[in-house]
């Protein structure tokens, strides 16, 4: 059963059972509220965007390919890996987030999956159990034996595939738009998967294309005409720049083709937070999830797509910290 939990620093939210869900009222921040002593010491989304593309990535070998990574905040603090969805580089994280996550005293690692960015494609057939496999050669490579996972559309799904195989692995789980996969799951839909894979678009097309299922509901992105602002568009477009159109469809496959973990939920132990946008999911995903995973909070925020921690970065961060802050 979801957990319900008084948040203090969350008045406005509702945490629900699963029949009696409640939303955050909708509401929009920039969330600028910056420390010289982080990384991101400049004031607009843009530029703090700007600044983590231009940082740095180190690369390690792991198995067959070399993974690219960054690290943001003390090497000593409690560890936070935070994996990307389908064709997704490291850089389309929020940076909000991120610097909120450094604030609290927590050493985020953020990567790119097999075939994506920097990140090499090896020899090795692209999987959701061989993702997870990747992801734990990471840990393994940067010497960590446990952190909180946060997983984000597909990286949801790699992040319960660590959870459900090496549950040691894992402290605090964050599932972020996804799904348990399997004959449960809601395919990609067709006009999303044939936008992504069309080699004979321009990139401003296809982000005008996708814009507006990414950022739901219709009313929400008419009110924001300058989301651009709000979303890391350069990363986004070099994403694009950097994964063809082949390791794509190969990514999209593998989601596809993942057995799920529908059926294991109830092994899944460990502290676990189901975020969604109402307007990603009407609801059968997140409330799988909820229902099948012991003790798990489920927030579902109103007026809100794909693109929720772009959409509501000030009330995502929250309840992420919250959430995390609980089960310290």
């Amino acid at each position: 059963m979801v957990l319900p939990v008084i948040m203090m620093l969350l008045s406005f939210v509702s945490l629900s059972c699963h029949n009696n869900l409640s939303s955050i009222e909708p509401a929009y921040g920039q969330g600028e509220n910056f420390n010289n002593t982080l990384p991101f010491p400049s004031s607009s989304f843009q530029s703090k965007a700007a600044i983590l593309d231009n940082m740095p990535s180190h690369n390690v070998t792991v198995d067959d390919i070399n993974i690219a990574y960054k690290q943001i905040g003390e090497p000593d603090a409690k560890p936070i890996i935070l994996i990307t969805g389908s064709s997704a580089t490291m850089d389309m994280w929020n940076p909000l987030l991120l610097e909120q996550l450094a604030f609290a005293n927590y050493r985020v690692i953020i990567f790119e999956n097999r075939g994506v960015g920097e990140s090499t494609v090896g020899t090795k057939e692209f999987s959701i159990s061989q993702f997870a496999n990747d992801t734990l050669g990471l840990l393994d490579a940067l010497g960590i034996s446990k952190a909180d996972v946060l997983g984000w559309s597909m990286g949801g799904m790699i992040a319960q595939e660590l959870a459900v195989t090496n549950p040691e692995r894992v402290n605090n789980l964050i599932l972020y738009t996804t799904s348990c996969g399997g004959s449960n799951d809601r395919p990609t839909p067709p006009e999303v998967r044939q936008i992504s894979i069309n080699a004979s678009m321009s990139q401003e097309e296809r982000i005008q294309k996708l814009a507006p299922l990414f950022f739901a509901p219709a009313s929400w992105f008419k009110a924001h005409p300058d989301y651009q602002n709000y979303f890391p568009i350069q990363a986004y477009i070099q994403s694009k720049e950097a994964i063809s159109q082949e390791i794509h469809r190969q990514q999209l496959d593998a989601a596809a083709n993942w057995t799920g973990t529908c059926s294991a939920l109830s092994s899944i132990t460990q502290p676990t937070l189901v975020i969604v946008g109402t307007d990603d999911d009407p609801a059968p995903d997140s409330l799988t999830l909820a229902e099948g995973i012991p003790g798990s909070w489920l927030i579902r925020i109103r007026d809100a797509g794909h693109g929720l921690m772009y959409q509501h970065p000030d009330e995502f961060n929250r309840i992420l910290l919250t959430f995390l802050e609980n089960n310290r």
